[in-house]
């Protein structure tokens, strides 16, 4: 008796049965593997940063307007931007969120802190954030050595409101 297989052939080798590969991310996790791919492709960022000890340096790496951000029909477009920062010791970003904005932040070299309301976390190289709209904190340099810093934002960032209170140290400290 012959198999279905062998009847009609391969489904998988038929490209037009495929799901179309979405060209941009469509999910938290999307945007997380988006972010890996960058941070592992050293040579196409590392030769971009700068050091700036009067002013935070920051690049935009990637633009993607809201049409093309979203692979799922009926859905609002997301859009979204890659951006690479560095920080120099004491550098920090001022308490603040995104606006409607969502985001994941990775640690590229060094170590960052955030500080939030509910603490102070340690971000060493390879870590990530994953951050909703409404996500008050501040991210600081508190080490002795620079820091590089990949940020995409989805939708694109198009507000950064700033909190007038520091973030508060935790109790332990």
């Amino acid at each position: 008796m012959n198999s279905d297989v062998q009847i009609a052939g391969d489904p998988l080798a038929i490209p037009h049965l495929l799901p179309p590969v979405p060209a941009h991310p469509a999910t938290v996790a999307g945007f997380v593997g988006l972010a890996n791919t960058i941070a592992a492709d050293r040579d196409a960022w590392a030769p971009l940063v700068r050091y700036d000890a009067t002013t935070r340096w920051y690049h935009r790496l990637r633009v993607v307007p809201q049409a093309l951000g979203s692979a799922r029909p009926g859905e609002a477009p997301l859009g979204y931007e890659v951006w690479l920062l560095s920080w120099v010791p004491g550098q920090g970003s001022g308490r603040h969120d995104h606006g409607r904005s969502s985001g994941v932040l990775t640690v590229l070299e060094g170590e960052l802190t955030e500080r939030t309301t509910a603490g102070h976390h340690t971000l060493r190289a390879g870590a990530q954030r994953v951050f909703a709209p409404g996500y008050v904190h501040e991210v600081v340099n508190d080490s002795l050595t620079p820091a590089v810093s990949l940020h995409i934002y989805f939708p694109g960032l198009t507000d950064m409101p700033m909190h007038s209170a520091r973030c508060a140290a935790p109790a332990d400290r």
